[in-house]
């Protein structure tokens, strides 16, 4: 079964653990969901093909285009951790981000992870919330 939200949901995502390594300290591992990712596709508008330009002209940071880079990445993370929830799960390890250009100014910026359940080691069930932020 695949599962990807719509990118704009309005509504934030719920309150999840995402970790790059494969374990919290203090948890542990009771359930694994499988793999989630969120997928965000960007192209850069004909303003921003522009601001970039001018900022290639000068040199140094290319503010436009880190701007760009991080809403999306933010946008797929987003939708990473609603498909995680979707499934149940209240955590996402060894998480990842890649990304490609398809084509000339348009980009496919992927967020990847495991989604997991976790429990504090004390616990042998499931729990019913996330745990603390």
């Amino acid at each position: 079964m695949s599962y990807q939200p719509e990118p704009d949901t309005g509504h934030t995502p719920p309150p999840l653990w995402v970790t790059t390594g494969t374990a919290f300290d203090g948890y542990k591992v009771v359930r694994q969901l499988g793999v989630v990712r969120g997928l965000m596709i960007r192209s850069r508008s004909v303003v921003g093909n522009l601001g970039a330009g001018l900022q290639q002209f000068v040199g140094g940071r290319q503010t436009v285009f880190m701007k760009m880079s991080d809403h999306a990445r933010q946008e797929a993370y987003d939708l990473m951790i609603e498909h995680a929830a979707a499934l149940g799960g209240n955590a996402i390890i060894a998480m990842r981000y890649d990304s490609n250009e398809l084509a000339q100014g348009v980009s496919e910026i992927l967020a990847y992870g495991t989604a997991v359940v976790i429990v504090p080691e004390s616990q042998d069930t499931p729990a019913a919330q996330p745990p603390p932020a």
